[in-house]
């Protein structure tokens, strides 16, 4: 008891870590559970079914190894770390992808392991095809392109070709999203599970898909060579290429593959073909290498045969699955172009209702212009409407000026009808008064003519006059009376004399005074007719001046009864103030 009590417990379980191409798991696993326990455990938690393409890869040293099912875990060469690290991989590969691969999640899980080698370059692939490819990876993750949703850019964090051929060209990211783009808005409509599938199609036709590669060497010449194992057979490759093989053997040509420590032998079905022999370097090597033949053989005469029960329910069940999926893609198709259809016209709706909403908007300040613009119409009416009043009053007024004027006019037409009369009387009377002025200066001339033969008559007479008295005076005295004194008979003499003389000298002045009288009264004639002249010529002035006055506010009046315009009124009055003017010329000249 006391030996047993000093042995340690041994654990029941151990740890174990699962990594799938999307995801890591981990598992408390027994002791004693074999590979195929674990194996079957992950595919359960997977949901695969199709397990026959799948194994858990490990490392060890410098290669790696797949857990065997028959054997316990432990019991394997698996590292010793806990948990123990598994990746969960497609270990054998199907001739045709889209024949053999069933279930969905065997799709995506073929679908991301082969773009992993791709991305990796562990698959050769060329850059156009390499550019194909990454557009039905896009179209996988994200779904029908939509150029309001994925704007440029929208690529940069994602991996989708391999190094050698960004390098080989030199594009940037933008020109090799651009055209990885190009080709994604093509795939409109392709769901993700038959994008993965378009995707498997195009990389199964490439040289190196599904293909492990060991080195070899060969017997005699010893000569390193790499031997492929895939789904069609065995292929020799050289070193330097490993997409053309210089020589392959189909399954279906090979009779027996068997291996004695490191030395192989491929026996042909036609016993005239020579044996095949390489050597690998590895025993363990060899036994990877047998474990692939035998397995991708089993395989390939598993495809030969009539499908299993299990296969044809999976068939079938995939079948209606994919047909259910088709239906429900088509029903979503349909909700999802009805739903486009309702955005759209619910975008339609809301860009109308915008547009109404502007519109109303629009019509609404429209509406407060036209209320603005009435209220400011009504002011402006109320204004011209009182303009209208004042106006007609105005014009009124105007209308009553413009009646005073024409009564004012008529009466100064007639004034001047007068004025013209007088000015007519005032030119007989001129005229006569120039003949009778003219008639008074030949009579004063010849009264001045005949006074001056008056007084040389009466000179003479007074001469003779005095002869004769000298002469005769002396006779009548002496015969007629005695004779008076000297004094006295002179003074009479000189008395009837100076009678005679003094009869004569009357007549004269008196002739002269009435000359002088008629001079006068002619020159208080004159002046009074100039004073007439001279009060006509300024009565003819103020009628003139208020003439134009009278114009001038008749014009005024006229523009603000036609509404302030500037026409002008023309008054035909310059041949009358020609006529007034020669009129005053002539009564100044007289």
């Amino acid at each position: 008891m006391s030996i047993l009590g000093l042995k340690k417990k041994q654990p029941k379980t151990f740890k174990v870590k699962v990594i799938t191409m999307d995801a890591e798991m981990e598992f408390s696993c027994e002791v004693k559970w074999k590979g195929k326990d674990l194996f079957d455990l992950v595919c359960r938690t997977v949901g695969l079914r199709e397990t026959w393409f799948f194994g858990l890869r490990y490392t060890v040293k410098d290669t790696y190894a797949w857990l065997k099912p028959e054997k316990r875990v432990l019991d394997q060469e698996v590292p010793k770390d806990s948990p123990i690290t598994f990746h969960f991989l497609a270990k054998f590969f199907p001739e045709k992808v889209e024949e053999e691969l069933v279930q969905e999640i065997t799709q995506h899980l073929f679908f991301l392991q082969v773009k992993k080698q791709i991305l990796d370059e562990e698959i050769f692939c060329s850059p156009e095809a390499s550019v194909l490819l990454a557009s039905y990876a896009v179209q996988a993750k994200y779904g029908d392109y939509d150029p309001n949703f994925h704007k440029p850019g929208f690529l940069a964090q994602d991996e989708l070709l391999p190094k050698r051929v960004l390098m080989q060209y030199q594009m940037t990211a933008d020109m090799w999203e651009e055209k990885i783009t190009a080709w994604y808005a093509e795939h409109r409509g392709i769901a993700r599970d038959e994008a993965e599938m378009e995707y498997l199609k195009i990389a199964q036709d490439l040289e190196m898909y599904g293909v492990s590669y060991f080195a070899i060497t060969q017997n005699k010449r010893d000569t390193d060579l790499l031997l492929g194992v895939d789904a069609q057979g065995l292929h020799i490759y050289s070193p330097s290429s490993k997409l053309n093989p210089n020589k392959s053997f189909p399954w279906s040509g090979i009779r027996n593959i068997s291996y004695s420590e490191k030395e192989f032998t491929i026996k042909p079905l036609d016993k005239k073909k020579d044996v095949f022999k390489f050597y690998s370097s590895q025993l363990r090597v060899n036994k990877l290498i047998l474990q692939l033949c035998i397995g991708n053989h089993d395989l390939f005469m598993r495809r030969r045969k009539v499908d299993s029960i299990e296969v044809q329910q999976m068939k079938a069940q995939a079948k209606e699955e994919k047909a259910r999926k088709k239906m429900e893609r088509q029903i979503l198709a349909r909700e999802k172009q009805m739903r486009e259809e309702a955005e759209r016209a619910k975008e339609e709706m809301e860009r109308r209702l915008f547009q109404l909403q502007d519109e109303a908007r629009l019509a609404n300040e429209a509406l407060i212009r036209s209320e603005e613009t009435a209220d400011l119409l009504a002011e402006k009416a109320q204004i011209a409407e009182e303009e209208a009043k004042l106006l007609a009053h105005k014009a009124a007024d105007a209308e009553q000026e413009r009646q005073r004027l024409e009564v004012t006019a008529m009466k100064t037409k007639e004034e001047k009808r007068l004025m013209e009369q007088k000015m007519r009387e005032a030119e007989q009377l001129a005229v006569k008064l120039v003949e009778q002025s003219e008639r008074r200066l030949k009579e004063a001339d010849h009264l001045k003519q005949d006074l001056t033969e008056a007084k040389d008559a009466e000179r003479r007479a007074k001469q003779k006059l005095l002869e004769i008295t000298k002469t005769t005076y002396p006779l009548i005295a002496a015969y007629s009376t005695p004779p008076a004194p000297p004094e006295a008979s002179d003074s009479a003499t000189c008395d009837s004399a100076s009678m005679r003389l003094d009869f004569k000298d009357s007549d004269m002045k008196r002739l002269s005074m009435e000359i002088e009288r008629e001079r006068l009264e002619y020159m208080e004639k004159s002046k009074h007719l100039q004073d007439q002249l001279k009060e006509l010529k300024s009565e003819i002035e103020s009628l003139k001046l208020e003439e134009q006055q009278q114009q001038a506010g008749l014009y005024s009046l006229r523009s603000e009864a036609r509404g302030y315009t500037q026409e002008p009124v023309y008054l035909p009055h310059s041949n009358r103030n020609s006529a007034y003017m020669s009129q005053m010329a002539f009564f100044e000249e007289v």
